[in-house]
C-alpha cells in the first residue's frame, strides 16, 4: 500500500496541523502492511516568521519519505499566503509526477490543501481522505468581508469539487456538522477531533504544580498561540488588561498577522501589564504554563467561529489549570461539558470578561477523564483506522 500525506505544516514546525500530522504518519507506518510506503509532502518550517527550526529538505526512514518544500518569505497577509501556497502546490505536483497512490490524505484548514489533495488524487487514481479543520467559506465571509463577494463564489465551487472527490471526510469539530451534512448529504463523515500531545502530559502527569506566590503578586494570565484576526486579542486584551489593572499580568506568547495591531493598541492606551513574547518550543511552553495562574483563550466575535473547536482547548485542558475563555457556540458548550474549571464569557465583551474573572477558581483541577478521552494516541489511532478504511473504496 502507498499513501500520500499532504500537510502544509509538519515537524518541527509549530502548529496544530504539524502536531496532528506527525504522529499520524508515525502510527500509520507502524500499522500498515509490510512493504507499504508513506510519502509526506510538506513545507520547511514557516508557521511563524519569528520562529525558525532546522529541518532537512528530504528525510528518509523505513517506509516513510518526507519532502519539505521551501516557500518564499511571507507573513500572514492574504497575498503572502496565496503566494506561499502556490509555491507549495506547484512543487507538490512536480514531486508526485506520475506516481500512483492507493490513498491521498490531505489535512486542510484553508481549503486549498484539500483542493490540491483532490487534484493529485484524481491524477494518481487514488482514494481521497480529507481532514477538514475549518469552514473556509464561512471564515472568509467574516474575516475578509470586503472581498467576500469575490472570494466566496470561487471558494464555494472549490469546496464542492474537493468534497465531492473525497471517499471520506473527517470534520475536526462536531460543530461543523450542520454546514457539511446539509450541503453534502451523500458523503461519509467522521468526527475525530484534535488531541492532547504527550509533551503536555508526560512531564506533568497532566497536572502542573501551582507556582509559589505572595498575596501581592499579580495573577499571571497566559495566552499561547496565533495572534491573528481569528483570535481577536487586539480587540479585547488592551481594554481588559487596563480594566483589571495591576492585579493581573497578561503574558502573550506567539506571533501572527495582528500582533503589531495588538502592540500598537497597548501602546496607545498606555497598558503596562501585558507582556508580548515570541513563539517558543514546546518544552519551554510547558514551563510557561507552569508559571501561569490561568490560561486564556479567545476567538473573535464572528458567526463562523461559533462552530469551531480550537486545538488550544486540548493543550490547555491537559494542564489542570483554570481556563478563562471568550468563546461562543460549540466551543462554549464543549468547555462547559468536558472541563471542570473553565470560565466562559462572550467574545470581545470586556465587561463580561471582567465580571467572569471573579468566578475563576485559582486552583489546579485533575482532568483525568479528559486526558484519557482526548489523548493524542487515542485520537491518532482512530484517525489512522478511518483513513485505512477507504483503501478499497
Amino acid at each position: 500500500m502507498r499513501i500520500l500525506v499532504l500537510t502544509f505544516y509538519y515537524r518541527p514546525d509549530l502548529s496544530a496541523c504539524a502536531f496532528r500530522a506527525t504522529p499520524l504518519v508515525d502510527h500509520l507506518c507502524r500499522t500498515m502492511p509490510p512493504g507499504s510506503q508513506i510519502d509526506v509532502i510538506t513545507t520547511l518550517p514557516n508557521r511563524y516568521h519569528s520562529f525558525t527550526a532546522d529541518a532537512p529538505h528530504t528525510e528518509e526512514s523505513p517506509g516513510v519519505s518526507i519532502f519539505r518544500i521551501a516557500l518564499p518569505l511571507h507573513k500572514s497577509g492574504m497575498i503572502d499566503q496565496s503566494r506561499a501556497f502556490l509555491a507549495f502546490a506547484r512543487a507538490a505536483i512536480r514531486r508526485v509526477g506520475t506516481q500512483r497512490y492507493d490513498i491521498v490524505f490531505a489535512t486542510s484548514s484553508r481549503l486549498m490543501t484539500a483542493v490540491l489533495g483532490a487534484y493529485i488524487a484524481r491524477r494518481s487514481r487514488a482514494n481521497l481522505y480529507l481532514d477538514i479543520r475549518d469552514i473556509f467559506v464561512d471564515t472568509m465571509k467574516d474575516v475578509a468581508s470586503r472581498l467576500s463577494w469575490l472570494i466566496s463564489p470561487v471558494s464555494e465551487r472549490l469546496e464542492q469539487w474537493a468534497i465531492g472527490r473525497a471517499a471520506k471526510v473527517n470534520l475536526v469539530s462536531p460543530g461543523f456538522a450542520d454546514y457539511f451534512l446539509k450541503r453534502y448529504p451523500d458523503k461519509a463523515f467522521s468526527f475525530i477531533t484534535n488531541g492532547i500531545d504527550h509533551e503536555f502530559v508526560a512531564d506533568t502527569g497532566g497536572l502542573l504544580s501551582q507556582r509559589p506566590r505572595e498575596a501581592s503578586d499579580p495573577r499571571v494570565v497566559l495566552y499561547a498561540g496565533n495572534l491573528g484576526e481569528g483570535q481577536g486579542l487586539h480587540d479585547i486584551v488592551p481594554e481588559l488588561a487596563k480594566r483589571l489593572g495591576p492585579q493581573v499580568l497578561f503574558r502573550i506568547i506567539g506571533d501572527g498577522g495582528r500582533k503589531e495591531t495588538l502592540r500598537a493598541a497597548l501602546s496607545k492606551h498606555n497598558v503596562k501589564n501585558v507582556e508580548l513574547l515570541p513563539p517558543m518550543g514546546r518544552k519551554d511552553l510547558v514551563e510557561a504554563y507552569r508559571a501561569a495562574d490561568v490560561l486564556f483563550l479567545h476567538l473573535n466575535d464572528y458567526p463562523a467561529f461559533r462552530t469551531v473547536l480550537p486545538s488550544k482547548v486540548f493543550e490547555y485542558g491537559a494542564m489542570g489549570k483554570p481556563l478563562w475563555a471568550g468563546v461562543s457556540g460549540f466551543a462554549e458548550s464543549f468547555l462547559r461539558t468536558e472541563l471542570t474549571n473553565a470560565v466562559v464569557f462572550h467574545p470581545c465583551d470586556v465587561a463580561g470578561a471582567v465580571n467572569s474573572f471573579s468566578e475563576i477558581r485559582f486552583e489546579n483541577t485533575p482532568q483525568s477523564g479528559f486526558l484519557l478521552k482526548y489523548s493524542r494516541a487515542v485520537v491518532t489511532r482512530n484517525l489512522a483506522k478511518d483513513i485505512l478504511s477507504i483503501a478499497d473504496a
